[in-house]
């Protein structure tokens, strides 16, 4: 008797096993492969993501070795971003800049050389949003459908899927979009035709400069007239000078643990890209005639900090900046 149960919990445990992994295959298979373009700080942690959610990943980056990462989670690794577009019908890319977004399309060896019609393309990088409708534009060309979905949040909030997707594009396929961006984000925001996904995040990172060099001055300021800068930054957390910059990334040294002032300033959101995006305000101000007084003082702020060494800093070395620029 005491065989024969043996036996039956054997035959119930195999028999389980093997549901579940019909289980699972099941899902992967019902899951078509999605295409990820930009395995960087911000893409390599994004597409692990989507691996994690049971979607299989076809990857490319210009640098090979930052395939590495993802191809050991599991990821299908190709060579150029047209062999991408000819294994999958949804492709998400994630890249530095304009150039870089126009030559992964349109360059020859870029996506839309091997696009397939009813392709959903889905662009997460920060760039000009005149370049964002030049690609949907030429995209629709080829009978697929081009949304820009630009981020906040962070390569932290990319590893942890708490992202903030701002999406602009036809709202008839912002469902389709909206499948794989909550895999990777834990706000999803419809913000209208193509290229408002991005006005809306160039609105975003000038406000964030602007306040965080605010928080700079202001703890410079405190320390120098005496002040403990963990008492400032607490007083000002329970006033109404309270942002974001003071107490959820406060950029003084020793003030806060888990930040990039806590570490030398590294890892975080580059001094170079804020730059950048602070140059995208300045180009969209000056085309629509909008006065931005403190957002063009924050870009030749920045600006000047990409000259002084300060490129590959998080943005929040501007209290550092502002100490050095003090003392001399």
């Amino acid at each position: 008797m005491a065989a024969l149960l043996r036996g039956c919990r054997n035959f119930y445990k195999r028999s389980h096993k093997h549901v579940e992994l019909t289980l699972v295959s099941r899902s992967m298979a019902s899951k078509t492969p999605v295409g990820f373009i930009g395995l960087g700080n911000m893409g390599t942690p994004m597409a692990r993501n989507l691996l994690k959610h049971g979607y299989p990943v076809i990857a490319t980056d210009v640098f090979p070795e930052s395939c590495k990462e993802l191809q050991d989670s599991g990821a299908q690794i190709l060579d150029t971003p047209a062999e991408v577009a000819d294994k999958a019908d949804r492709i998400i890319t994630m890249l530095p800049s304009s150039p870089n977004v126009i030559e992964v399309y349109t360059g020859s060896n870029g996506i839309l050389k091997k696009i397939k019609k009813g392709t959903l393309l889905i662009d997460s990088s920060t760039i000009d949003p005149s370049v964002s409708k030049e690609m949907a534009i030429a995209a629709e060309k080829m009978g697929a459908v081009f949304m820009d979905a630009p981020v906040s949040g962070g390569v932290g909030a990319a590893s942890l899927a708490k992202l903030t997707f701002m999406v602009g594009g036809v709202e008839e396929e912002y469902n389709a979009a909206q499948e794989l961006l909550t895999c990777m984000g834990a706000k999803v925001v419809y913000c209208g035709q193509v290229g408002s996904g991005q006005a809306a995040k160039i609105c975003n990172n000038m406000l964030l400069a602007i306040g965080m060099i605010g928080t700079a001055e202001t703890m410079n300021l405190g320390i120098r007239l005496g002040l403990d800068p963990k008492l400032l930054a607490k007083i000002l957390n329970m006033s109404s000078g309270r942002c974001w910059s003071s107490d959820t990334y406060n950029p003084v040294p020793g003030v806060m643990e888990g930040v990039p002032s806590a570490n030398n300033y590294q890892g975080g959101f580059g001094t170079l890209l804020m730059a950048k995006d602070l140059g995208f305000a300045q180009n969209t101000a000056t085309s629509t005639r909008t006065p931005i007084p403190l957002g063009s003082l924050a870009h030749q702020i920045y600006r000047a900090m990409c000259a002084g060494g300060y490129s590959n800093k998080d943005f929040s070395s501007v209290f550092q900046f502002l100490r050095e620029e003090g003392v001399q």
